[in-house]
Order: structure tokens, then sequence, then C-alpha cells
């Protein structure tokens, strides 16, 4: 079985159209945690949260997100760590 990556995206993004993209990425990937973490990371959540649900047409489309306001990065990355451990791959993380 293959193992499904988990990403930390550090916040805030300056490019919307790469985030696009990366979202596209992990849904392609099959994702099994994206965690997002930094200046507003729960507005960056609901967004992300809109990009995958899209106009709710392909119910397939589906990645488990999570934000972490006031949390350590070494906190985040424990979280991660733990999801899914036994059946998620590597943890990357991401400046877009």
């Amino acid at each position: 079985m293959k193992r499904r990556p988990k990403y930390i995206l550090h916040s805030p993004i300056s490019d919307g159209l790469q985030l696009e993209q990366f979202v596209e990425r992990c849904l392609k990937e099959k994702a099994s945690l994206l965690a997002i973490f930094g200046t507003d990371c729960s507005g960056l959540e609901d967004l992300i949260d809109d990009i995958v649900i899209g106009d709710g047409s392909d119910a397939d489309r589906f990645l488990c997100t999570t934000s972490h306001p006031d949390e350590a990065l070494e906190d985040v990355l424990s979280f991660a760590q733990k999801w899914e451990a036994d059946d998620a791959g590597e943890i990357h993380q991401v400046r877009i």
C-alpha cells in the first residue's frame, strides 16, 4: 500500500494560484493531512476547504485540513507525526 503524504503549510501565503495548484496536488496524491500553521491559518484553512469542495459536484474530493493558531511549529510537527502514524507517509513543510 502506498503511504500517503502529510503536509504542513506555512501561512501567510504569497500566491493564490500556487495555492490552488498545491491543493490539487494534495488531492491527487490523496494526502492524509494538510495542517496549516502561522498567521491567519484559520482563514487560510477556510479558503483551502472552499477549493477542495469546489462546486460540490464531486463527492470524491476530500482532504483533511487542520489549522493551528497560536501553536508552536514543534507542536504542529508532533501532531502531524502522530496523525495516522501507521498508514501515513512523510511530512513535508511547504511555503507558497
